[in-house]
C-alpha cells in the first residue's frame, strides 16, 4: 500500500513500520484494509510481505495523477487546481527505486515483514508546482487555489531505516526541485 494508510503525520516525525493505521479517508481506508488482508493471511501461505511506500512518480504514471496531470496541463497553458494553499507535504519516490525495493523484499525479507519505502524527498504540493511552472517558463497565473478535499492528510514521511538496515535498499534516485 502506501503511506496514507497511517493518516497525516504532524511536525517532523516520521512513520514507522509500528505506527498505528489511521486512514482519513474511504480511499485510505481500502488501501489499509488491503494491508490488513495481507497480515490475516500470514498463517496461509509461506511468504506474506507487506510494503508501504511514498508518492511514487516515472514514466507511464497514470494520467490524472498530481506530477503527469500538473506538467501536461502547464505544458497547454491550463490552470492547475491546487488543493487548499499548497502546503501539504509528500514523500516522493522514483518508480524504479520503488521496484528495486519490491524485489529485494520479495527475495531477501523475512517471512510476515513490513517494510516502509521512501525516497527522504519531501516537497509541499505548492513548491512542485512552482518548480513545474519555472521549468516550463510559465507564470504563477497558471496556478488555480481549490477548497481541499475532506480527509486530506497534512504531510506524510516515511521513515525508510528498517529496510535499509535489514536489506541494504537505498532510494537512489534524488527528486531535486
Amino acid at each position: 500500500s502506501t503511506d496514507e494508510v497511517y493518516g497525516d503525520i504532524p511536525g517532523n516525525g516520521f512513520f514507522t513500520e509500528s505506527t498505528p493505521l489511521r486512514p482519513s479517508n474511504p480511499y485510505s481506508a481500502s488501501k489499509a484494509s488491503a494491508d490488513m488482508l495481507v497480515q490475516a493471511m500470514e498463517g496461509l501461505f509461506d511468504q506474506l510481505y507487506d510494503h508501504r511506500c511514498s508518492n511514487n512518480y516515472g514514466p507511464h504514471q497514470n494520467s490524472t495523477s498530481f506530477l503527469p496531470l500538473f506538467i501536461s496541463r502547464i505544458i497547454q497553458n491550463q490552470k492547475v487546481p491546487l488543493y487548499g494553499d499548497g502546503s501539504n507535504i509528500r514523500d516522493w519516490l522514483y518508480v524504479e527505486d520503488s521496484c528495486e525495493a519490491i524485489w529485494r523484499i520479495f527475495t531477501e525479507a523475512k517471512n510476515s515483514s513490513i517494510y516502509n519505502v521512501g525516497g527522504n524527498n519531501e516537497h509541499t504540493n505548492l513548491e512542485i508546482t512552482k518548480y513545474i511552472l519555472q521549468y516550463f517558463h510559465k507564470d504563477e497565473s497558471l496556478i488555480e487555489f481549490v477548497k481541499d478535499r475532506s480527509g486530506h492528510d497534512k504531510r506524510y514521511a516515511i521513515d525508510a531505516t528498517k529496510i535499509q538496515e535489514d536489506l541494504g535498499w537505498k532510494a537512489n534516485t534524488d527528486f531535486q526541485i
